[in-house]
This record gives structure tokens, sequence and C-alpha cells, in this order.
């Protein structure tokens, strides 16, 4: 009797990473490159990932993880589609981007740092994007947004919707 197994979205991205591996395998000073990589492949690096790509290089975990959170470009959990960020350099802060970054907070149910459940928005807290004029700015993926107050942030959700 023939057996269809599915295999999964997230096993199908571990094979790539196994094979993304094989051309680093034993190569001094490789482990950003593999984990820039592998973020690439799965959206964030999970343990497993972490696990996978310490063997390969025959680093230590330990090794890994703190490359992964020494780095702010790696991410130890899922990514939303729409990645937020809220400015708070001085120039942002000082015109009120800690009430917007709240009210996206209140909207969105989450904190700095998460994701919502339906992995489709992140938040972050960053410092200067080079926007002082337009503070307090807000960055949505590519889009740049400008002079925002509070009562803004509903609307500006809505076009992600």
């Amino acid at each position: 009797m023939e057996t269809n197994i599915k295999i999964t979205d997230y096993e199908e991205k571990l094979k790539k990473i196994d094979e993304m591996l094989e051309k680093y395998k034993g190569q001094k000073g490789a482990l950003l490159q593999a984990l820039q990589e592998a973020q690439g492949i799965m959206g964030y690096l999970p343990l497993d990932v972490q696990k996978k790509v310490a063997e390969s290089l025959n680093v230590t975990l330990s090794e890994v993880y703190s490359t992964i959170t020494f780095y702010s470009f790696f991410n130890l959990k899922p990514r939303g589609k729409y990645q937020i960020r809220v400015c708070l350099g001085t120039a942002c802060y000082v015109k009120g981007a800690n009430k917007v970054l709240e009210r996206f907070e209140q909207e969105l149910g989450i904190k700095v740092g998460d994701t919502t459940d339906d992995i489709k928005f992140s938040l972050d807290a960053c410092r200067c994007v080079g926007a002082c004029g337009l503070a307090p700015t807000v960055i949505i993926n590519e889009d740049v947004y400008g002079r925002l107050t509070p009562d803004k942030v509903p609307e500006i959700l809505k076009k992600y919707e």
C-alpha cells in the first residue's frame, strides 16, 4: 500500500539549510554567513537550526547563540510579514515617539520585540533612522511614516490588513 507522507514547510526549510551548510563544512570564519543564509531560508533562527549550524561548522552552540544575540539583524523568534520599527532616537522621542509606540502595542496586543499570533506584524523600537525632520518616525518594511501621533496608528495599520 502506498502512503503519501507530506513534508511540512518547516521540514523542507530544514532540508534546505542542511544543503546550504554543506558548502561551509570545515570553513573557518563562516559562522556569520551561514547564519545569515539560514535565517534567509527559515525567517528566524530557532534552536534546532542553531544546533545544525554549530555541528556543521564545528563550533559550540554557545558561540552560535552569542553571535545571534550580539547582532541585531538576527532573530530568535518568527518575524511578522510587516515589521514595524518605531524610532526612539532623541528627536523622535522628544516629539512623542514613546506614545506612538504605546499605541502600536495597544492596537496589536503585543510588546516591543514580539510578533502577533498570526505572524502578520512584528514590533520593534530602534534608534535614529536618519529622518529627524519627520519626527516621530515609524518604518513598516520599506514604508516610512513621519510626524506621527498616536491617533494615526489605527489608520496606518488598516493599510496592511
